[in-house]
């Protein structure tokens, strides 16, 4: 098992910056690639970004491309959304991910981001 606990969400400012932690226990965090995803009210969860076991590889939904970014610190066992030039359209509940062979096996809480126009 794998234990997610996102933090750094809150209320912002259109055009300003959030970064968003998911902090990781249990098994081996280096094992996992992480993702980040996100529902608004009404929607369904859509993916945002993932990145690699290694970090070496990032991928990111089309709609934050350039504007957000992913990392990841395996000896803190920490993955990070570093959320820039945020739109109201960007509001909803972030997700954070852990998973295997491209899927998405554990999941965190959530955490709120609201975004003013």
């Amino acid at each position: 098992q794998v234990q997610l606990v996102e933090s750094g969400g809150g209320l912002v400012q259109a055009g300003g910056s959030l970064r968003l932690s998911c902090t990781a226990s249990g098994r081996t965090f280096s094992n996992y690639a992480m993702g980040w995803f996100r529902q608004a009210p009404g929607k369904e969860r859509e993916f945002v970004a993932r990145i690699s076991y290694s970090g070496g590889s990032t991928y990111y939904a089309d709609s934050v491309k350039g504007r957000f970014t992913i990392s990841r610190d395996n000896a803190k066992n920490q993955a990070y959304l570093q959320m820039n030039s945020l739109k109201p359209e960007d509001t909803a509940v972030y997700y954070c991910s852990a998973g295997v062979g491209g899927g998405s096996d554990y999941w965190g809480q959530g955490t709120q981001v609201t975004v003013s126009s």
